[in-house]
């Protein structure tokens, strides 16, 4: 079997990024303000058919609430769960935070990377919000030629005895770009309203990656239309593509949404799955998936007020992860083991 961080059966991001650093690195969610193209009418208006981004992001991080203080109020309240945590990266995550001319996306990163216990940047967008000279700067930020209001110490750990050196030796914040792609069937992409097709995802990835930044991609799992068989069929267009993350999301049904009005007219076209099979799909997906690709989440969580049912009770995110870890051990199987897909 593929050694994995932590002793788990897959590659789990904060385990990589922690043998990779030496530390935990906590996200920080901030809203900057940012709006999307399929709101203000450029590609559409009214967002996404399942969209409601006020589900998706904590108490702390609030538009027009200065970035500062997000990240302040952000590091308080992670500390009261992790303590020990010292080093955080600004997670630029409501609607796409690439989305506005170069001068102000300056101006927000610069500022978040300001902050003495920030080193680096997450940056959720949408693959129709970028271009050349976007990514350019991006990648001068990663390569530390872009000058910044601070000098970064040193990221990560020296030798510890065990032969290895875990250290940053550029000194420069570590920068992610994750893109919402949520399916690779134009299909599935026309019906939930996205306004761009999956080549304009795969270009978005393949240009960024080419830069050398670390590139995210999240999908959604249950969209309307999708089997089984199609979300497992997923994984060969995955793999080819050069990421470095995967988030995956269980399709959750936001009060208010046009999904909520389609589900409730169409139930049948819907793929609903109790936790329990939800698991058993998500492994046969790791099964399939190269054993490089870090799995930064395997379900979402939205509070209980944004949505009518909770089929999977109140259970939280580190309780599905120990039901995760249960469940491969008792298959037996890890991340990869499939992987690469007979043609």
């Amino acid at each position: 079997m593929f050694v994995f961080p932590e002793g788990k059966r897959y590659n789990s991001a904060a385990g990589s990024l922690k043998r990779l650093y030496g530390e935990r690195l906590q996200k920080l969610v901030i809203d900057a303000g940012f709006t999307c193209p399929n709101r203000d009418g450029t590609v559409g208006t009214g967002g996404c058919s399942y969209c409601d981004n006020a589900a998706f992001h904590p108490g702390y991080s609030v538009p027009g609430k200065p970035l500062y203080q997000q990240i302040d109020e952000g590091i308080e309240f992670h500390r009261r769960r992790y303590p020990k945590v010292r080093r955080f990266l600004a997670y630029f995550q409501a609607y796409s935070n690439t989305y506005a001319p170069l001068d102000r996306l300056k101006e927000l990163y610069g500022e978040a990377l300001s902050h003495p216990s920030v080193v680096g940047l997450v940056i959720g967008t949408r693959p129709d919000c970028v271009d050349e000279e976007k990514l350019d700067y991006l990648a001068s930020l990663r390569d530390g030629r872009e000058p910044l209001r601070r000098t970064f110490s040193r990221i990560g750990r020296e030798a510890q005895g065990d032969g290895e050196v875990f250290a940053d030796e550029k000194e420069c914040p570590i920068i992610v770009v994750e893109y919402g792609i949520e399916s690779c069937y134009d299909e599935t992409l026309r019906r939930i309203g996205r306004g761009h097709d999956f080549e304009t995802a795969r270009r978005a990835v393949e240009m960024t990656a080419a830069r050398g930044i670390d590139v995210g991609a999240h999908l959604i799992l249950g969209l309307p239309g999708e089997t089984r068989e199609m979300m497992l069929d997923q994984c060969a267009a995955i793999n080819a593509m050069p990421l470095t993350s995967i988030k995956f999301h269980q399709l959750q049904i936001v009060k208010g949404t046009r999904m909520e009005k389609e589900y409730a007219a169409h139930p049948e076209e819907f793929l609903r799955l109790g936790l329990e099979e939800y698991l058993d799909l998500v492994i046969d997906i790791l099964e399939r998936l190269r054993p490089d690709l870090r799995i930064e989440r395997v379900a979402g969580e939205v509070p209980p007020r944004f949505v009518s049912e909770t089929p999977w009770g109140l259970i939280r995110n580190d309780g599905i992860l120990r039901l995760l870890d249960q469940r491969l051990e008792e298959r037996g199987t890890f991340q990869g083991r499939l992987y690469p897909l007979s043609p």
